[in-house]
């Protein structure tokens, strides 16, 4: 299906891109901020999904096809950038009174619609991993294949940053633990801004 070589060639890159911050370690953290290790493992494993679910369409054509449509591409950056603002202000609410427990929340679901309402890993998905395709065999199990490395490094990378984030929660309690919800909360925002403000190309 894939040439070693190839293979040996794009596991480097893919471990490279993953040890990168972006956004989603950065919402990994903000998982793990708000609801210790655990919900940023599942934060983790649902933007692992996701990027199956990009390989899937990218290796398909329907990325494509949004790509080169404007409308459907704002409104998938909109849909993005609408519930990152709703987790961020879930995260300033959720341990509103001083008794409040933090809430793990559906981590998992939140990772997931969070990566698959990012048109920057659709582009990425047409930009970088092609490079790696050869047209001459089925294109699609090599989108999946590539898709697979991509996530199960994200998946431990995403993962480890998240609950670091959690573990140093669960260090501190008291009042002084709300920080970390209002920390999450700015970093919701932080992401959605970026959705927000962010090129098309």
């Amino acid at each position: 299906m894939i040439e070693p070589l190839t293979l040996l060639a794009f596991v480097p890159a893919a471990l490279a891109l993953n040890l990168t911050p972006g956004a989603d370690m950065m919402l990994c953290m903000g998982q793990g901020m708000r609801g210790g290790a655990r919900a940023a493992w599942k934060a983790s494993a649902g933007v692992a999904c996701g990027g199956l679910v990009h390989g899937l369409l990218a290796g398909i054509g329907v990325a494509a096809l949004v790509a080169r449509h404007p409308a459907a591409f704002e409104v998938i950056r909109w849909v993005g950038a609408a519930y990152l603002l709703w987790m961020a202000w879930k995260a300033l609410t959720s341990g509103a009174t001083p008794d409040a427990r933090p809430r793990r929340g559906p981590a998992f679901r939140d990772g997931l619609i969070v990566n698959l309402t990012n048109p920057k890993v659709i582009l990425f998905n047409l930009a970088f991993v092609p490079q790696f395709v050869d047209p001459s065999r089925p294109v699609l199990p090599q989108f999946l294949v590539f898709a697979g490395v991509l996530s199960l490094g994200g998946l431990v990378v995403n993962g480890l940053a998240g609950a670091m984030a959690g573990w140093a929660r669960g260090a501190i309690s008291g009042p002084a633990s709300r920080w970390f919800d209002r920390v999450s909360a700015v970093i919701f925002a932080f992401l959605a801004l970026r959705l927000v403000l962010m090129e098309r190309t």
